[in-house]
């Protein structure tokens, strides 16, 4: 039996689907297929029923899981115990949320990147699929404190937000402001409600999944968008046009590790470097280091 192929069994059972496991295999869907038909042939079990709605596990399918799980757990173990025992060199994946890991966090790495030419960066913007568990990145800096045991978590700050919009959308009498924000599935986090509080029932013209859409949409001057400081601060074309002044809308930033990573070298230098970042640029996360022209009330 090729153990590798047991990858390709756990990834089919979580996703239930030939193309749900070849995207996070990174993988053609055909390979998925044709690395499962040889596992069943190797082991002489069915493992998975072939319908049209997907693949299902069988009755075999179902009592294997564990064990493949136990391997995958071995296998991951041995992992992270060679990252620990490497140098400053090799790869370190972090998962990140999108816009923070390219607006805030990429080019405040390249310092480290510069002085350890060995060492390599990932940083991964899946990060709802990401499992630092099964070692799909080293690092992950989440809005959210995880609450599994193996998992340190050190709070990097708080991240502020405003409505931002265009001097010329500021400028309107705020009856007839517009607003632009997350679409349904994101309408539970923070700022989100925080929005809709301010938009009161008056319009909200654009929904997106994706903050740095949201925050070109407001660039335009045809809404006002919620975005975080670190994003719109320093973008000349927007201004704070109603502050969060009781923090509803913050988030507290975390990054978290695995206890048998974070003495390794390397996943330790980007620990660092990481940590040094959102302290050293506290202020322009939070928002208290930069003063833009503000509007005046959030509801007429």
């Amino acid at each position: 039996m090729n153990w590798d192929d047991l990858r390709y069994f756990l990834a089919l059972q979580r996703s239930g689907s030939l193309l749900g496991a070849a995207r996070v295999l990174k993988v053609d869907h055909t390979t998925v297929a044709r690395r499962v038909d040889a596992l069943e042939t190797a082991l002489g079990l069915r493992l998975f029923d072939r319908l049209p709605r997907g693949w299902v596990p069988t009755a075999d399918g179902e009592r294997l899981l564990p064990a493949a799980e136990r391997v995958e757990e071995g296998v991951i173990a041995l992992g992270r115990a060679g990252a620990a025992a490497g140098g400053l060199a090799g790869t370190v994946r972090v998962a990140v949320p999108p816009v923070f890991g390219a607006h805030f966090l990429a080019p405040r790495l390249a310092p480290l990147a510069l002085a350890h030419p060995e060492l390599e960066l990932e940083l991964a913007g899946d990060i709802g699929a990401v499992s630092l568990l099964r070692r799909d990145a080293d690092l992950a800096v989440r809005l959210e404190r995880a609450g599994d045991g193996e998992l340190i978590s050190r709070h990097l700050g708080r991240m502020g937000f405003a409505l931002y919009g265009t001097p010329e959308h500021a400028a309107r009498p705020p009856a007839r402001w517009e607003f632009a924000g997350y679409d349904d599935r994101l309408a539970g986090v923070a700022q989100q409600r925080w929005l809709i509080r301010q938009a009161a029932g008056r319009p909200v013209r654009l929904r997106a999944n994706d903050l740095a859409a949201l925050a070109e949409y407001a660039a335009t001057g045809l809404a006002l968008a919620a975005l975080p400081h670190f994003l719109a601060d320093p973008d000349p074309r927007l201004v704070r046009v109603v502050e969060d002044t009781e923090g509803e809308a913050g988030r507290d930033i975390w990054l978290l590790v695995h206890a048998d990573l974070r003495r390794s070298p390397r996943v330790r230098a980007v620990m660092d470097a990481v940590i040094g970042a959102c302290a050293r640029d506290r202020a322009l996360l939070d928002g208290s280091g930069v003063v833009k022209p503000t509007g005046a009330s959030a509801t007429p």
